[in-house]
């Protein structure tokens, strides 16, 4: 059997460039583990670019987390995605999340939790962060993946008064894992696919 190669597209907003460097690096992750990747700003979809996220195999969400929960851009584009709803669309789809604020925590949790309801609703898969919390302890430090303790997604710390070459190294390292486990993820679930349809077959 011949593996296929999934495709994950990212639908995100970024409002200073910092949560976009996040999602380069999602990217870059997604692509060293053999996805084919495409990536969607938001605030300026067009009709072609939802006909991709119809067809991509797996939709990451990303945003900034903004007074507790996705930018306004991003909630635009999320009631917009009630017209996949009413037709399942995106159902089964593979889905995962990434963050940035400028506070250590910044509720970001919100956001996350925000995207993790918003696949529910599409009837899509969620991929989760797994990894370990890093810099909880004495011998630990801020250069650890998911130095910011988060499980539900990627989340990353930028200062609010620097550019988007301020993200942190580990924030970056962290999301170019997440971009490698939801590809991985997302083969597996193909070849599943594949292999079951081949037995009814």
């Amino acid at each position: 059997m011949t593996a296929v190669r999934p495709t994950v597209a990212l639908a995100y907003h970024s409002g200073y460039g910092h949560t976009a460097v996040i999602a380069e690096a999602v990217a870059r992750g997604a692509a060293a583990a053999g996805a084919e990747v495409l990536t969607i700003a938001v605030d300026t979809i067009t009709e072609e670019q939802w006909a991709q996220l119809d067809a991509a195999d797996a939709i990451v969400f990303g945003s900034p987390t903004y007074m507790g929960t996705a930018s306004g851009a991003f909630h635009v584009f999320a009631e917009a995605t009630s017209k996949r709803w009413f037709t399942d669309a995106w159902k089964d789809k593979v889905a995962a999340g990434f963050t940035n604020s400028a506070s250590k925590s910044g509720d970001k949790a919100g956001t996350l939790g925000f995207f993790q309801t918003l696949a529910a609703q599409h009837g899509m898969s969620w991929v989760n962060l797994g990894l370990k919390p890093g810099w909880n302890a004495t011998t630990a430090t801020e250069n650890d993946l998911n130095r910011l303790g988060f499980f539900n997604g990627a989340a990353a710390s930028s200062p609010s008064d620097a550019g988007p070459e301020a993200v942190h190294k580990a924030d970056i390292a962290t999301a170019e894992h997440l971009g490698e486990r939801v590809a991985r993820h997302t083969a597996i679930v193909l070849a599943g696919r594949a292999a079951l349809a081949t037995l009814a077959g």
